[in-house]
């Protein structure tokens, strides 16, 4: 039985990640030689649509808590993802839903038309809905599968191995198939792909144990704000017993001094308890426990701005860099072309190195020499450091390959690589770090919720990015259609000014944040 959950869930993530990689991790070269889309427009796009199939996620999980549950939603996303491969099939192979072909010898093309754009948009917001329902919605519910902690460490083993996996062959292989066959046979895969996740989901159905949806963790986070709205006039007390502490009656700890304001939500006043023990109404008294929950959530907050400003450089970076590698010399071999979408492989390769040999090499040789084993706002500070350098080689080798196109020279795409390592290295200190400290400093009722801040911030720093090329456009003559024209280095260099001041910031929210539950974690671990 546990076997049998095992291989139905990681083999559903393999395929399904199989065939969002396909199509998101090779969209900017599909739009610029498919669609005629000038390449930063492209760009822009790009970091929308990364955006989305980012930030989807946590609507998903929300939607899979509070209404549809696990199964139906990851079913239903599976199918609607479906139905956006075959559009996207239908844009490559139906000569009226894309623009004609640009003429060899001429450099004007023929932009989309409003409809041919509407067929397009409509195909990357099914397919961003797709995923936006399975991919954390699948780890949830394969988790809830089992009972013991041991086989739910196993199945996260397995999730990742898969979904590694699987982001690997499609950066690899099926984007090589979108760029030396056809776009067709490509999307084609990517269709195979996600109707055998599909089948493979609804063949377990008689396996799986699902959990009946229950109220939205933001719902009750809601209430605690508009309790304590209606009770602003309150006099806030210090003592335990006047505050609620839910139906049982067993009175806990007060509520913390931190944002006394927001104290007043649980605290007694005259109706608000029936004569049974049962309050009035949840939206004019919440438990302790509710108010502490929302003030958990409060005190991370600027910890995860920060951490938006640390991904907003690398969403413009991921796109630019598959800018310039459409620029380089990939030719490997005489036959064979290295995809320019494949570039960002670098990047998740090292990440996957980087935290093997974190975990199993610089941490114990970390705690060697200190005595301490490394918190995990010290592991963000790593990561904001190698994301600042990786900006800066960026700039540099821009240049170089500016110069080099001044002189009717192309640089090897290799030269892109050190840029790609470098940011993923820095995803190998902070993405961790980032699930740590939200998993370990929320309460237990909210661990769903750390996890998914992790998904929400990278979509909005997607989103972000996206804002910024588009700024850097209307004020700047840095980000022309043939960036051979432009000063992509000097995008690079405000990257790296953005990034300082932001990692400042970041030691300033550091320096006076208070951990919650990581201190006596990282004393007992310490201790061993």
């Amino acid at each position: 039985m546990i076997d049998n959950m095992f291989e139905l869930e990681t083999a559903t993530m393999f395929w399904l990640t199989l065939a969002a990689g396909g199509w998101l991790n090779n969209l900017i070269v599909f739009m610029i030689n498919e669609f005629n889309i000038k390449s930063i427009s492209a760009a822009k796009i790009n970091s929308v649509v990364s955006g989305c199939a980012n930030f989807f996620p946590l609507i998903g999980a929300i939607l899979a808590d509070s209404l549809l549950g696990c199964y139906s939603l990851i079913w239903i996303s599976s199918l609607i993802s479906l139905l956006g491969l075959i559009l996207l099939v239908l844009t490559v192979t139906v000569d009226g839903l894309r623009p004609p072909p640009c003429e060899p010898s001429s450099k004007f093309c023929n932009p989309p038309s409003p409809f041919q754009y509407t067929v397009l948009y409509s195909a990357l917001g099914l397919v961003c809905i797709g995923v936006g329902g399975t991919r954390f919605t699948l780890a949830t519910m394969g988790a809830n599968q089992f009972t013991k902690i041991t086989h739910q460490a196993t199945y996260f083993n397995w999730y990742f191995c898969s979904l590694y996996t699987a982001s690997f062959v499609a950066i690899t292989g099926i984007v090589y198939v979108e760029d030396s066959l056809s776009w067709g046979w490509g999307f084609g895969i990517c269709i195979a792909a996600n109707a055998l996740g599909l089948a493979l989901f609804l063949i377990g159905s008689r396996f799986y144990n699902c959990d009946k949806p229950q109220a939205s963790p933001f719902t009750s986070l809601l209430r605690v704000v508009v309790a304590s709205v209606r009770k602003r006039k309150a006099v806030i007390s210090s003592e335990s017993a006047d505050y609620y502490h839910g139906v049982k009656g067993v009175i806990a700890e007060g509520p913390t001094k931190r944002f006394r304001s927001l104290n007043s939500a649980a605290l007694v006043t005259e109706g608000d308890i029936l004569s049974d023990g049962t309050i009035i109404s949840p939206w004019k008294i919440c438990t302790v426990q509710q108010v502490e929950d929302l003030k958990s959530l409060i005190r991370v907050l600027p910890l995860w701005s920060s951490s938006i400003f640390l991904g907003t450089p690398i969403g413009v970076q991921l796109s630019l860099t598959v800018l310039q590698a459409l620029t380089t010399n990939r030719h490997l071999r005489h036959r064979f072309q290295f995809p320019a979408g494949s570039i960002i492989v670098f990047s998740f390769i090292s990440t996957v190195i980087g935290v093997t040999l974190i975990d199993h090499c610089l941490w114990p040789l970390w705690k060697k020499l200190s005595g301490n084993t490394p918190t995990y706002l010290q592991q963000l500070g790593i990561g904001h450091v190698l994301n600042v350098a990786s900006m800066a080689v960026s700039a540099l080798v821009e240049s170089k390959r500016r110069s080099a196109a001044a002189s009717h020279h192309q640089i090897t795409v290799a030269w892109l690589v050190p840029q790609m390592v470098l940011v993923g290295l820095g995803e190998a200190f902070h993405l961790p770090g980032q699930v740590g400290l939200y998993y370990q400093e929320f309460p237990s009722s909210m661990k769903s919720l750390a996890t998914a801040m992790v998904a929400m911030l990278i979509g909005v720093a997607f989103y972000l990015s996206s804002g910024v090329i588009d700024f850097m456009r209307r004020v700047t003559d840095w980000l022309p259609d043939d960036i051979d024209d432009g000063r992509v280095d000097y995008v690079y260099w405000v990257m790296v000014v953005i990034g300082t001041i932001n990692f400042g910031y970041f030691l300033v929210i550091s320096w006076f944040y208070k951990y919650k539950n990581i201190v006596q974690v990282v004393k007992s671990v310490s201790s061993e």
